[in-house]
């Protein structure tokens, strides 16, 4: 299912949230979903303009200032006791490994490539996701997942075959935008990996602390790249690198509270709204046009990734036919 794909912060509150909504309200679901969509872009948007900004500074930047709104309202909802209430530290640290690696690859592509393109590239995640259950959980995968998954994947050689020159004849490796790629290719293998530690929390953790103990250990951790080449930010990236943090947090309970209001697989597919914001802001804020070969692979990993949710969707349905039916 898609999450975050620049963003592994994001992940928690999908796998949380993936049984049925406390309040049916699909319409207020999705428009939480589209507004939490929109505020993740501005957040990726605010970090490719620091430009000179290192990856690790922007990760500490996005988790520190993130962890504000969240600790606000969680104390608003008098639920913040639980943000800090764990019974697996160890886990939530790894996790904070993970999620810092992935971000400072999605980061670090947002520097190389045009938005619309590091976007695209992550859609790969929930593909990811299902190969990875499968080799390591053992999961059980049927031919339609796979077939989805293949073609997916498909579409992500079409996005990149232009930008890994070393297939094409040119200068191998050495054009930053073939190391972007790269970068947000890896970003979304780690990604996927932060998903299924998630997966794993979930059994024993809270939201709140999943969500609380990722912002600490990844502000925590990316502070451990600074002798690696941190700079001084200017005034102006001082609020680029503050905004993107507040605008990540509150697109962050924006998005979990989505998931009270609407099932999972209604509100997944909107995550895809992104590239369309992405293309936007990409063309009237950095004035980068979209190749073909862009669209076309994103084209093909959104309309993967929505028969693998519609799929799931009409199993789910399936399954709770099959339980009511042996109900006595």
């Amino acid at each position: 299912m898609p999450v975050s794909k620049k963003d592994p912060a994001r992940v928690a509150a999908s796998a949380v949230h993936a049984a049925a909504p406390a309040v049916a309200d699909p319409m207020r679901g999705i428009m939480l979903k589209v507004i939490s969509v929109f505020f993740f872009v501005v957040m990726a948007t605010m970090l490719k303009a620091t430009e000179t900004v290192p990856s690790g500074e922007m990760v500490f930047f996005r988790s520190f200032f993130a962890l504000l709104p969240v600790l606000a309202y969680l104390g608003w909802k008098r639920r913040l006791h639980h943000a800090f209430t764990t019974k697996r530290p160890v886990g939530h640290i790894l996790r904070g490994l993970i999620g810092v690696t992935s971000m400072s690859l999605g980061f670090f592509a947002l520097t190389r490539l045009p938005l619309p393109e590091a976007t695209a590239i992550n859609y790969a995640t929930p593909l990811l996701i299902v190969i990875f259950s499968a080799v390591l959980l053992h999961e059980r995968v049927h031919v339609f997942r796979w077939t989805a998954v293949v073609v997916g994947l498909l579409g992500v050689v079409v996005i990149l075959w232009p930008r890994l020159t070393v297939f094409t004849g040119g200068e191998a490796l050495g054009d930053a935008e073939a190391v972007g790629a790269i970068a947000a290719l890896l970003a979304a293998v780690v990604s996927a990996f932060a998903m299924m530690a998630v997966r794993n929390l979930v059994h024993t953790e809270r939201t709140e602390a999943i969500v609380t103990y990722f912002f600490i250990s990844a502000s925590i951790i990316s502070l451990m790249t600074l002798p690696f080449g941190w700079i001084w930010p200017t005034p102006q990236q001082a609020a680029l690198l503050i905004g993107a943090g507040f605008f990540g947090g509150i697109g962050q309970l924006l998005m979990t509270s989505s998931y009270r209001y609407a099932d999972m697989s209604v509100i997944a597919p909107f995550e895809y709204v992104s590239l369309l914001l992405t293309i936007l802001i990409g063309f009237f804020v950095f004035a980068e046009v979209p190749t073909v070969t862009m669209v076309i692979g994103a084209l093909i990993i959104i309309g993967s990734g929505i028969a693998v949710i519609l799929r799931e969707h009409r199993l789910g349905l399936d399954r709770i036919k099959a339980k009511e039916a042996n109900t006595p």
